[in-house]
């Protein structure tokens, strides 16, 4: 999976998401609830512990609690400082960052300089396969990384100042590198995760060695879980909990099962089946915050029954996003009628115009004239709790556009993104996505750009590429945020996927903890949640 953005499930809360990974049976959830000093968490299998291939939610959960990111964002979502003491730039190009002092890996090992440089420098090396690489793309001589036989195997733009002082430079001016910090993949790595210069010891992800407020207790236990520790030496704000026991489900209603009966503490995803009752079910422990994530129907560009924007737009008009979020989402979720998430700065409400809004007489009108197809198939992935909202969108096309419509489930997630990645016929699909940083950048490049990490459906205009450059390299963020809007505005006109859904985190906890939040990301605060008195 190349992203963790790119999110296999529906009822939300990659992570990831999943996160990535379908949620299911679980671990041993019906062995009982938490101790007084133990804290239990429903995640999925996390693919990978290493930060820089560490691309959905579940994985991103667990090192959330074993490392402290650079930095961390308000809540205006603009980044502040955490393991950093500065992040400094006069240009955007060239950044300084400098190190908060006291910081220690879970060995002993202090953290240096050299820690972040050796990790970002392993996952940037296309022979490492990590999944994050690309979040180094802007970095001065990451191209001479990629390849079966890379020019060289360190980033040209990383340069030691002192212990704690490194300076990165840029390709090209990234008025958001600072935000962007706080992504997983820039995680530091001690020392001992490395049995040579570059090369990462085999069983490290199976007990990863951080600098966070948690540490790992024991090793990985696959398809069960995942246990760590407070780590008393942690310099920042201590965790109030001492232990937490994450525990991995295959199906996240026997989680909520284990919930109900207070065999689990927290559920990061209410099950869409359990919506109508879960209120009533949990009480004042059912709850709702916001979150990033943007649920789309995108299409194959590059065939010809939807090369047509017409085409596309008039599939848009006939879907009536109100109806369906009402009715299979319980408003759980808000219609999308925008490209990029309301938590956003430079979020504008319905960019999609007369495109997002249900209009079913010209819908028809508009598909006829543009010579739509006699038949659409919606692809989805089975694992992710879809098929309830795509036979309702089926239908709803039936009867406003007079064409045959059929979902058409894939096994897995991974399935159905191998299939389009093949450019094999799978008529439209749905995708989800969840920011990795709050910057409208991560919502446009990598999802539209003609050389973006998750463009799935082959759009390419250069005007829009040329925007999110200009926006990217713009000297203020005022000026940069105008100049992705006007990206978005074309968005609009081209119409390469549809916007269905804004998600939120909708969650639940038993009456043995107190304190639970959920972040933008899909996250846990593991360090504020605690047992209650």
């Amino acid at each position: 999976m190349r992203v963790r953005r790119l999110a296999a499930w529906t009822a939300l809360p990659l992570a990831v998401t999943l996160g990535l990974a379908a949620c299911g049976s679980g671990g041993d959830g019906g062995s009982g609830g938490s101790g007084s000093d133990t804290v239990s968490i429903q995640i999925a299998e996390p693919q990978h512990l290493v930060p820089t291939n560490t691309t959905e939610t579940a994985g991103n959960q667990v090192i959330s609690g074993l490392f402290s990111p650079l930095v961390d964002y308000d809540a205006q979502n603009k980044p502040v400082e955490v393991a950093a003491e500065s992040v400094t730039s006069t240009d955007n190009k060239v950044w300084t960052i400098k190190l908060k002092d006291g910081f220690t890996f879970h060995n002993g090992e202090k953290v240096k300089s050299d820690n972040y440089i050796n990790a970002w420098n392993y996952g940037a090396y296309a022979p490492n396969g990590q999944g994050g690489s690309y979040f180094f793309e802007k970095i001065a001589g990451y191209e001479d990384l990629q390849g079966k036989q890379p020019k060289a195997k360190t980033l040209s733009g990383l340069k030691k100042l002192d212990d704690l002082t490194f300076q990165v430079t840029l390709g090209s001016p990234y008025i958001d590198f600072k935000t962007m910090l706080g992504y997983n993949a820039f995680y530091p790595l001690p020392d001992a995760a490395f049995s040579a210069p570059g090369v990462l010891k085999s069983d490290y992800e199976q007990a990863p060695i951080g600098q966070g407020p948690f540490k790992m207790k024991g090793t990985w236990q696959h398809d069960s879980k995942i246990d760590i520790e407070r780590y008393d030496a942690y310099p920042l704000d201590k965790p109030k909990a001492k232990n937490i026991e994450f525990r991995i489900y295959q199906q996240l209603t026997a989680a909520y099962a284990d919930l109900l009966a207070d065999n689990l503490d927290v559920l990061p995803t209410i099950p869409t089946e359990n919506l109508s009752t879960a209120q009533t079910d949990l009480g004042d422990r059912y709850q709702t915050s916001p979150m990033s994530s943007f649920q789309f129907l995108a299409f194959p560009t590059f065939d010809k029954d939807f090369a047509n924007p017409d085409v596309r737009k008039a599939i848009s008009m006939a879907i009536d996003r109100d109806e369906i979020t009402k009715s299979i989402f319980k408003n759980s979720q808000a219609s999308a009628r925008s490209f990029v998430s309301p938590v956003l700065p430079g979020y504008r409400e319905n960019t999609a115009g007369a495109a997002g809004e249900f209009n079913p007489t010209e819908a028809k009108k508009l598909y006829q004239a543009a010579g739509g197809p006699s038949k659409i198939v919606i692809s989805y992935n089975g694992d992710g709790g879809h098929k309830d909202w795509v036979d309702a969108t089926a239908n709803q096309l039936k009867a406003n556009l007079g064409v045959d419509v059929v979902g058409s489930a894939e096994p897995k997630f991974a399935d159905l993104l191998n299939k389009v990645e093949k450019k094999q016929p799978v008529g439209m699909f749905r995708l989800g996505w969840v920011m990795d940083y709050p910057s409208m950048e991560d919502y446009l490049g990598p999802l539209y750009t003609t050389n973006g990490s998750s463009n799935y459906y082959g759009y390419s205009n250069p005007e829009f590429d040329r925007l999110v450059k200009e926006g990217s390299a713009a000297p203020t963020q005022d000026e940069a945020i105008k100049k992705y809007q006007q990206a978005e505005d074309i968005l609009a006109k081209d119409m390469p996927v549809i916007p269905l859904r804004f998600g939120e985190n909708v969650f639940g906890h038993s009456s043995k903890v107190k304190n639970v939040e959920m972040d933008l990301f899909q996250r846990v605060n593991l360090v504020k949640v605690e047992a209650a008195s």
